[in-house]
């Protein structure tokens, strides 16, 4: 039998000129590198195209090792090179324990928490841990901070649904964004990969996305950050200075300062 569909989307791509592929192809792997997880139906949509057509781009990115296929849809070869949560735990120890015991500081009992996804998040989360927090609803897409705080007393924690990135350990997509709608966040605890005088960087949309959405839901915004991250950027810009309350950091005033960072930000 005929696959008249099949047959009618192959005609269909021997129509347009080779160069216009190719172009389609690299834009497809310079996007999906700013993504996590990407459905392919979003690749339709962005690129208006079939869904034949976005298979056989992400056949041939793939086939290059250009990005990993996945069920129904594709991750960028970047988050698979990406270093793992446990890898990331070990850098910086000392410096993120000490960014962490300040931000406990500001957690009070009978309120709603947001805990993001970054390993100096998940000391605070250890520091939460040893010192629990009476009546305290911590919403997490952070699956090692949820796992560690659901066997802390008076910690009530909800999950985010989505999809899950399994070297990062953090849940992200539409569906996580959507499920933000049913919080009001007292506190938001985030994390980011640079920082300079323009504001804050993270380095894949996706997650920038859901940091933005958290933002949106929160009365009080606190970012989490070490020095190594000072004067660097990311693919993606996160937030100005000006929408940012608290910055929890080891860098010291001097070195905020000289790098153009309001001081009146740093949480003492």
């Amino acid at each position: 039998m005929i696959d008249f569909n099949h047959k009618s989307a192959m005609l269909c791509a021997l129509k347009v000129p080779l160069h216009i592929v190719e172009s389609r192809r690299r834009q497809l792997a310079s996007w999906l590198q700013q993504q996590t997880y990407v459905p392919l139906q979003d690749v339709c949509k962005r690129f208006k195209i079939s869904e034949a057509t976005a298979r056989r781009d992400l056949a041939v990115l793939a086939e290059e090792k250009q990005i990993l296929r996945t069920y129904g849809g594709a991750l960028s070869e970047y988050n698979a090179r990406f270093t793992s949560f446990m890898e990331r735990k070990q850098s910086a120890a000392l410096a993120k324990r000490s960014i962490a015991a300040k931000a406990r500081k500001l957690i009070k009992s009978k309120t709603t928490c947001f805990l993001d996804a970054g390993t100096t998040i998940y000391a605070l989360a250890e520091e939460i841990h040893r010192e629990p927090v009476e009546e305290l609803v911590v919403v997490a897409n952070n699956m090692p901070v949820a796992e560690l705080l659901a066997q802390t007393d008076g910690v009530h924690v909800h999950i985010l649904g989505g999809h899950f990135l399994h070297r990062q350990s953090v849940l992200a997509g539409e569906t996580a964004r959507k499920a933000l709608a049913f919080y009001r966040i007292d506190q938001a605890f985030l994390s980011a990969e640079g920082m300079t005088r323009d504001g804050l960087w993270n380095s894949q949309d996706e997650i920038v996305a859901l940091q933005q959405r958290v933002m949106e839901r929160a009365s009080a915004r606190i970012f989490c950050v070490d020095r190594t991250k000072l004067d660097r950027t990311a693919p993606s810009f996160l937030a100005p200075w000006s929408r940012i309350d608290l910055l929890a950091t080891n860098a010291t005033p001097a070195q905020l300062a000289a790098s153009g960072i309001p001081t009146s930000k740093i949480l003492k």
